[in-house]
């Protein structure tokens, strides 16, 4: 898979279903399922960690309901989860999980599905006449994995080169939270920031690297605390070794 000139050896998740496997609705434990994958294929799916396009999967309908419409129908659908993991809803604990959890997912984690959230961000002049690489590191990055909507944590690395216009510093921190609550992948949530800035700044003179750990490695599967993910979109002189290099220097 081949993400505007970020290569990844991960298969799609199309890739993987097209390999023949199919579970054709026998019943398991007194139920029957009609999917196309059995367990450890959707298992191997979200293992690989592999997006299908820049665009997040979206239906055409997604805003047809409003926020606290959402937010009332995912309440009613995490308490049938709780209620089906056992746990007991009348304790005082545990009786206004369902509500947070919707609240959570509507109007913070995954704000950003929603473009009437996208930041609009103000370009100035470039009066200086500044004309080398400008760079903002370790900006946060709190994503969650599309895979198994649990959090993505790290940090991000931004730099650019003027084409006549500057923006506004935090803007650069807005554009990554952005793309950032829905839920991802790591590849392409390094594109589509590097897609966005070069979009804004009217250049292709960009770069944008992520590095970040992903509780679907650390908290399941193979448990591994230590390992992380580093991820990056070069674009314009940003291809040029040269000036990488130095920008690899900035951020080490």
């Amino acid at each position: 898979m081949k993400l505007n000139g970020t290569s990844s050896n991960t298969p799609s998740s199309s890739d993987l279903l097209n390999e023949g496997a199919s579970y054709s609705g026998n019943p398991k434990n007194g139920h029957s399922r009609d999917c196309q994958c059995t367990d450890e294929l959707v298992d191997e799916i979200g293992d690989a960690h592999g997006a299908t396009s820049i665009d997040t999967p979206m239906r055409p309908d997604a805003f047809a309901l409003d926020d606290d419409f959402k937010i009332d129908l995912i309440e009613e659908h995490f308490r049938e989860i709780m209620n089906i993991l056992g746990l007991d809803l009348t304790d005082d604990s545990l009786k206004g999980s369902p509500r947070r959890v919707a609240k959570m997912y509507v109007k913070e984690v995954f704000s950003g599905l929603n473009p009437a959230n996208k930041p609009e961000p103000t370009l100035f002049d470039n009066k200086f006449g500044y004309n080398q690489m400008l760079v903002e590191k370790d900006i946060t990055v709190q994503t969650y994995c599309e895979h198994h909507f649990v959090p993505i944590l790290g940090k991000a690395h931004i730099a650019y080169i003027s084409s006549g216009k500057v923006i506004g510093l935090s803007k650069l921190n807005r554009i990554v939270e952005y793309f950032s609550k829905r839920p991802q992948v790591q590849e392409r949530l390094t594109v589509q920031i590097a897609e966005e800035l070069k979009h804004v700044l009217e250049t292709d003179d960009v770069a944008v690297i992520i590095d970040a750990k992903h509780l679907c490695v650390s908290t399941r599967g193979v448990r591994d605390l230590n390992s992380s993910t580093v991820t990056s979109s070069y674009s314009g002189k940003f291809e040029e070794e040269a000036t990488r290099q130095e920008l690899l220097r900035y951020v080490a």
